[in-house]
């Protein structure tokens, strides 16, 4: 409390008091860790740190837990990995899970892990900037919620807002002059909507090859458009997720050698892809997902659709017109709506004031995985390792480990001061 009372002292002369944050309605001092987010990371983070008996307090702007999972994501959704892979630590799947479980049994999880571990997020709660006060040795979190101002004083602040927090909605010329809907895939549930329209999808990842295949179950026509190579795999090789097989390839192959077998493999079960009008790119798809963190696609049937001719392959739109699309080769199309499958972003620059630890240009960790998840200062990154729950799952269990030996030592400080020596 002595430091809350000097820090109200220094507000007038504070440059990073400014505007309406310069006198917040209330002011909480958090005795363990702030976690923001409430999204897969920030839970098993919380669920960690309780374990080792660490109280912290979770901040998440939406109104419930794993909201791009609830509120951002398609119907037909389920994990592309196996579920062994996207378990959060501490709790592991139902046995009577499918190996993918859907959209509706990952929420159902999480629930069940969030109340296992007795988390309560504090939920509408916006934080608008996070600085490192130096003078103090605190993080000063200040947060916008429905009805007041806060700010939190923390000793350890835990960025768990992850790699998908903004939808990136491209810059399309000609998109004013299109007439119909364009809307982000973040929007999109099901194409129940677009039943017997012309689709355009714009990005061949794995949320718009399945937007396409989910189009085709509604009798749509979709279009795909395919700016730039990319890499797509069969889900499962020889009676085993790809995935799996990979990392215990892995163990005893060097990377180069597991991606000429991935390939070899994809080649004999898909055929050949550039023939699809989906070229593969020059370097193997687990060399490449390491240095760029581009995931490969992951086939659950469009490439099916592809060849029978119900979804089109299309390449780089040149511009939007009214009723349709001008590609870079020239051709002419129309279309009756535009969904971006153009992906997600970090949008941790936008309220995080420190520029050592995260990019400016990305927000994304500065130091490449496993080393990402810890800075300076007592900040901590979890989410960020383009390497799924996985690697949320992961950086997880480190940070919990690392603050415990803080708050052991904390705690032992403490017991010298208040507990008085006992007589010999």
């Amino acid at each position: 409390m002595d430091y809350l009372r000097e820090m109200e002292g220094k507000r007038a002369h504070d440059p990073f008091d400014h505007g309406r944050l310069m006198k917040p309605d209330r002011c909480v001092c958090v005795p363990g860790p702030l976690i923001v987010g409430a999204g897969p990371s920030g839970l098993a983070t919380a669920a960690c740190l309780k374990e080792r008996g660490i109280p912290s307090v979770i901040l998440e702007r939406a109104n419930c837990i794993a909201s791009l999972w609830q509120l951002k994501t398609y119907n037909r959704l389920r994990l592309h990995l196996p579920k062994q892979f996207c378990e959060l630590p501490l709790m592991p799947f139902p046995a009577f899970f499918p190996t993918y479980p859907t959209k509706q049994q990952f929420i159902a999880y999480l629930e069940t892990y969030a109340r296992r571990f007795e988390l309560q997020p504090t939920f509408n709660e916006t934080v608008e900037s996070a600085q490192y006060d130096r003078n103090f040795g605190f993080w000063r979190v200040r947060t916008v919620g429905p009805k007041e101002e806060t700010e939190y004083v923390c000793r350890w602040l835990v960025v768990a807002t992850g790699e998908n927090a903004e939808a990136v909605l491209p810059d399309i010329n000609g998109k004013e002059d299109f007439i119909g809907p364009v809307v982000h895939t973040s929007m999109y549930k099901s194409g129940d909507a677009f039943h017997g329209k012309r689709v355009l999808v714009v990005g061949c990842g794995n949320s718009g090859m399945e937007v396409c295949l989910d189009l085709c179950a509604y009798n749509a026509r979709p279009s795909l458009v395919v700016r730039d190579t990319v890499h797509v795999l069969p889900r499962e090789m020889l009676g085993r997720s790809t995935f799996g097989l990979s990392m215990w390839l892995l163990k005893w192959l060097p990377v180069h050698m597991v991606d000429r077998f991935l390939l070899l493999v994809s080649w004999l079960m898909l055929g050949d892809t550039a023939r699809l009008g989906l070229d593969r790119p020059q370097i193997g798809p687990l060399e490449l997902k390491n240095l760029s963190g581009k995931t490969p696609v992951l086939d659950v049937g469009t490439l099916a659709k592809i060849r029978e001719g119900e979804i089109k392959v299309c390449p780089a739109i040149k511009r939007l017109t009214v009723h349709g699309a001008e590609f870079v080769d020239g051709r002419m199309e129309d279309f009756d709506a535009v969904i971006l499958a153009t992906g997600y972003r970090s949008n941790v620059p936008s309220w995080l004031k420190e520029r050592d630890f995260f990019s400016e240009k990305d927000g994304l960790p500065r130091k490449p995985f496993p080393n990402g998840w810890k800075g300076e200062c007592g900040l901590y990154a979890v989410g960020f390792t383009k390497r799924g729950i996985l690697g949320a799952s992961m950086d997880a269990r480190r940070i919990a480990q690392d603050i415990e030996r803080y708050w052991k030592a904390k705690t032992k400080q403490f017991m010298a001061f208040s507990c008085p020596p006992t007589a010999s």
